[in-house]
């Protein structure tokens, strides 16, 4: 099987630190991940500064947009960014005019399912309108009071969609392939390297385990 991509969110607000972790892990890492209080604190300027500086990476950029989805995305595609997020709550109608402002710079969504109550019919209708991938997100909230993004994942898994599916939620090294076998193309992983003594040696250590995974 393919192995999946493995995606690295970056929440800091710290635009130095950000950099340079980005910088320590980058040989383990496929997407960064410009999270949404990052992009919130610092703005379209750190999309194109992660361009410059790491050309060859994937670039998501963390809107959550809840409205007004072509007006929102089209600056940041505009800017660099490879995919943005919509929430899949929303509705068709802004996860559609994200897609359009999408293929107008040839660049891919991603349609948030957190705290969509019928994730199904969500992940399908977006698969329909034209989304490239569907996040299954178990949040920091959600997390805290012991949920996991399993079950959705394998649900979501099943259904057989033409989409790629991303999966967050508290993933580490030890849960890592787990969540490759249970059908995930995109492994994002936050804390379990950015908390870690040694990002680069945390990055390394879940590479290693989803390649394993993925043999």
């Amino acid at each position: 099987m393919a192995r999946p991509l493995i995606q690295l969110a970056l929440d800091t607000l710290d635009i130095p630190q950000t950099l340079k972790l980005a910088s320590l892990t980058a040989p383990y890492v496929d997407i960064f991940e410009i999270g949404t209080p990052s992009i919130k604190h610092n703005g379209i300027a750190l999309v194109k500064e992660f361009k410059k500086r790491f050309p060859n990476k994937l670039l998501l950029v963390d809107l959550k947009t809840m409205d007004a989805g072509e007006y929102e995305a089209a600056p940041f595609f505009a800017a660099g960014a490879d995919i943005t997020t919509v929430l899949g709550v929303a509705g068709l109608a802004t996860i559609k005019g994200v897609i359009n402002a999408a293929n107008k710079h040839n660049a891919e969504v991603q349609v948030d399912l957190i705290n969509v109550p019928d994730k199904a019919t969500c992940a399908r209708e977006s698969a329909r309108a034209g989304a490239q991938i569907v996040g299954i997100h178990t949040g920091l909230d959600a997390q805290a009071a012991g949920q996991t993004p399993f079950a959705d994942l394998q649900a979501i898994a099943k259904l057989g969609l033409p989409v790629r599916i991303s999966v967050a939620g508290g993933i580490k090294a030890s849960t890592a392939q787990q969540v490759v076998k249970t059908g995930a193309n995109i492994i994002v992983v936050g804390a379990a390297i950015y908390g870690a003594a040694s990002p680069a040696d945390a990055a390394r250590e879940i590479y290693e385990q989803v390649v394993a995974a993925s043999a």
